[in-house]
């Protein structure tokens, strides 16, 4: 974001010639009766039992790549098997008063012919969105359990409205920049940074733009969202009841999602 993961089964080649001359069915040495000729029938096999099939379910990630079914959304790189999009991150605990404040901004962008879609969840990015093989998930998550381990719990402020889009411009989002607790921050992304690295993945942003996001829409609408439009947005967080309080976040755990897997990282 800018100025901010399998396996099915299938028969070896070995399985389908029925094995090597001179041997039957189970891998014995053939014997044929004196003056019977050997039968050719193939012996049919047995169907997969579905306790089989269905072992190794949890390493594939269900993805379909219809678009229209996910807003619009579309995908910053293709959906491979044994592929697990991956990234890292600080929850943040929904407060009603923080529904509200969305809601309003939502509604004010439709003067700006923009329709938002609020995000159903808030958070603060600590990586890109990476793609991670399966066998890999848990050795990246046991290294990032050991990086953060010595971080203490603390808090941010992000009260500044800003407009980001992603590094493929294909959503826009509406957000709270984050003032105080960028420094924490860094020393975060300094180790998450050293985690990715391990794994041969990209790292986080230069100079990154922490925040929030409230709100997204499918394609690049900054300019619609930005200059008069942002002012009015602004104007709205700045007299929001107790927007001072409400916008001041405290973290207490760091999380990473690989596909539909969550770890989480409580901090001291």
């Amino acid at each position: 974001m800018s100025g901010a993961a399998l396996v099915g089964y299938s028969s070896s080649s070995e399985d389908e010639s029925g094995g090597s001359p001179g041997q039957s069915e189970r891998g014995e040495p053939a014997t044929h009766g004196a003056g019977l000729a050997q039968s050719s029938m193939p012996i049919p096999r047995l169907p997969m039992p579905d306790s089989v099939l269905n072992m190794f379910r949890d390493q594939e990630e269900e993805v379909t790549d219809d678009s229209s079914k996910h807003g619009g959304r579309v995908r910053n790189f293709p959906h491979e098997r044994g592929n697990w999009a991956t990234y890292v991150y600080l929850p943040c605990e929904i407060q009603e008063e923080l529904l509200e404040l969305r809601e309003l901004l939502v509604s004010h962008a439709r003067r700006y012919a923009v329709s938002l879609t609020a995000m159903e969840e808030f958070h603060v990015s600590l990586s890109q969105s990476v793609v991670l093989r399966y066998h890999w998930i848990n050795p990246l998550v046991q290294s990032l359990k050991e990086r953060v381990a010595s971080f203490y719990r603390f808090f941010c402020t992000a009260s500044q409205v800003k407009v980001y889009t992603n590094q493929h411009k294909t959503r826009t989002f509406v957000g709270l920049e984050v003032s105080c607790g960028h420094s924490q921050l860094l020393e975060l992304v300094s180790e998450v940074d050293k985690v990715m690295e391990e794994f041969d993945l990209p790292t986080f942003y230069k100079n990154p733009s922490f925040h929030i996001s409230l709100a997204w829409c499918a394609g690049d609408l900054t300019d619609k969202l930005e200059g008069q439009c942002l002012q009015e947005l602004q104007e709205i967080v700045d007299g929001f009841e107790d927007s001072a309080f409400l916008l001041r976040f405290p973290w207490d755990q760091i999380r990473c999602r690989s596909g539909n897997k969550f770890f989480s990282f409580p901090l001291r």
